[in-house]
């Protein structure tokens, strides 16, 4: 090995990352923000860290092959999103699966008898540890709609071709959605 080789193998050595605290700066409905202090290349730095008790999300398909879609108005974005449903788990144990059937009915007021696992994603891995379980429903069954006081949810039916056009024109932005669709479009269509 030459001095070459050798400077190109200590530049590749990765020191792990190490967390030496980890501060809780605000507890809120749905996360908890904290500030944890950690070495990174030698370096201490302070990084910000979000958690998320996880969510579950439903692709509902309708007999006819649409896709129900929710739209609503999201606080963070200041207008409506066109979204798949979803909601956050109850609590941090309740299974995904079971928080998916509920957010089925609740918004869009219909439910299944099954569920089938599509995909897991973690949302903004950069700062945040959100974990949602993406599933699909099929031989959707007429219900009614559960909403929270606070919630305005109205249900819409899309063609998929018209959602993956919605993608990659940036008019339908929200991840879950996107990365779920186009999950969905590769593995059933």
């Amino acid at each position: 090995m030459d001095k070459t080789e050798g400077k190109q193998q200590e530049q590749n050595v990765v020191e792990p990352v190490i967390r030496l605290e980890r501060q809780l700066k605000y507890t809120g409905t749905i996360l908890k923000i904290y500030q944890d202090t950690v070495v990174a290349n030698g370096h201490e730095a302070r990084w910000d860290y979000i958690h998320h008790d996880g969510a579950a999300a439903v692709i509902p398909v309708t007999n006819e092959g649409k896709i129900l879609m929710v739209r609503q108005y999201r606080n963070a974005l200041d207008r409506e999103t066109l979204e798949i449903p979803a909601g956050k788990v109850d609590a941090p144990d309740e299974p995904r699966i079971q928080c998916a059937y509920r957010e089925l009915e609740e918004e869009t007021g219909y439910r299944c008898d099954k569920l089938e696992f599509l995909m897991r994603m973690n949302t903004t891995v950069a700062f945040c540890d959100e974990a949602i379980d993406i599933f699909v429903a099929k031989n959707l069954i007429p219900s009614h709609q559960h909403l929270d006081e606070d919630e305005v949810v109205y249900v819409e039916e899309w063609d998929l071709k018209d959602l993956e056009e919605m993608i990659y024109t940036g008019k339908l932005t929200d991840a879950k959605t996107t990365a779920a669709i186009l999950a969905y479009a590769r593995k059933y269509s």
